[in-house]
């Protein structure tokens, strides 16, 4: 491995690493320069039958970082978390609010343990922290009902954006968590995609989203444009016409075909168009993107968020290969028969040689 400095523009999970200064005292496109350090890999396994699989030792993983063999050195769990709800507060949520504001119970069983917390954010134009971190349970649900439709806008990238800030101050041990519950398509966010996903992989975030782009058409009555195709056309395993399965649907969304996004993303001089926000966030720091279109859908979604969290290995190593710039591509194999294996992409390398 080469000496130095790596620069990391995303480097994924710096567990150990020192928090960075205020990022609003920093050029927004400025890159985050850090020493080589621990990465940490979300993995969820899931039998056929698409249950957890529990029980299993570091020997059963192998991991790959480049197609280049790692050491993994831990699996960390039990950690306490620390979570971050931002939910959209434009205008257009009057009729939708109602149903978000009962979910309180449902989230704190999320950080449920002596040391879990959880924070509120409420966002239209303006970012509004409505509830600092706390482990009352009652507290949030207060929180959320205090939420009040606002402006037209709906700054999601600016939203995540300082929930991360709100992250970095957390203990280094807590596993840092961020939901979005919002339309997919950001409106009105100063920040920019690439600067966003710089953010949550340095602070070591996992994002989860709950789209509600639907419901807020069906309600509104105004149409949600068709968008395209979130994965390239050439990088999508099933040809035109083919059948759409739960696993090559899973094959889609978490492997590495989305990859050359990332990459258009980080190398972009300039901000390109995301038209499903949420889902970049999602794929990019190893979360899961879920739907909202009745209240049991949300119900649904946070009790499968909760899974997750608790049901993922967290995988830790020391790259032997950060010389190598560009994406690093992350893959995860479990040595036993018919499991089914996620993880987070990876991360995005620059280096320097003096």
């Amino acid at each position: 491995m080469r000496n130095g400095w790596i620069l990391l523009m995303c480097a994924a999970g710096l567990a150990q690493s020192q928090p960075p200064p205020d990022a609003s005292k920093q050029d927004k496109d400025a890159v985050i320069r850090v020493q080589a350090n621990v990465v940490i890999a979300p993995t969820t396994v899931r039998n056929r039958g698409g249950s957890f699989v529990s029980g299993l030792q570091l020997q059963d993983f192998e991991l790959y970082d480049n197609n280049k063999v790692q050491r993994i050195t831990a699996d960390v769990q039990g950690e306490p978390l620390s979570l971050v709800v931002a939910v959209q507060k434009s205008y257009n949520m009057d009729q939708i609010l109602p149903k978000i504001q009962r979910i309180g119970p449902l989230v704190t069983n999320l950080v449920a343990g002596q040391d879990g917390e959880v924070a509120l954010i409420a966002f239209d134009h303006r970012i509004q922290v409505v509830q600092d971190f706390t482990n009352e349970t009652t507290k949030l649900s207060t929180a959320l009902k205090n939420i009040k439709p606002g402006s037209p806008n709906h700054a999601v990238i600016d939203a995540e954006m300082a929930a991360i800030r709100m992250l970095r101050t957390r203990p280094r041990d807590h596993r840092r968590v961020l939901l979005l519950v919002a339309e997919k398509r950001d409106r009105g966010s100063e920040a920019h995609v690439r600067e966003a996903l710089t953010e949550a992989e340095f602070a070591n975030v996992t994002i989860f989203s709950v789209d509600i782009s639907s419901l807020v058409a069906t309600l509104t009555g105004t149409p949600i444009p068709p968008p395209p195709p979130s994965i390239p056309t050439t990088a999508q395993h099933i040809p035109a016409g083919g059948a759409q399965t739960p696993t090559t649907i899973d094959q889609n969304y978490y492997n590495g075909n989305y990859i050359p996004v990332f990459v258009d993303i980080f190398k972009a001089v300039k901000s390109i168009f995301i038209d499903d926000t949420l889902d970049v966030f999602t794929r990019f720091t190893g979360g899961k993107q879920y739907s909202f279109v009745s209240e049991r859908s949300l119900d649904r979604a946070i009790e499968g968020i909760g899974e997750e969290l608790h049901g993922q290995y967290l995988l830790s190593y020391v790259p032997n290969n950060l010389a190598e710039g560009g994406f690093h591509e992350i893959r995860v194999v479990v040595n036993r028969p018919s499991l089914e294996v996620r993880t987070r992409p990876g991360y995005w390398v620059a280096t320097r040689t003096d």
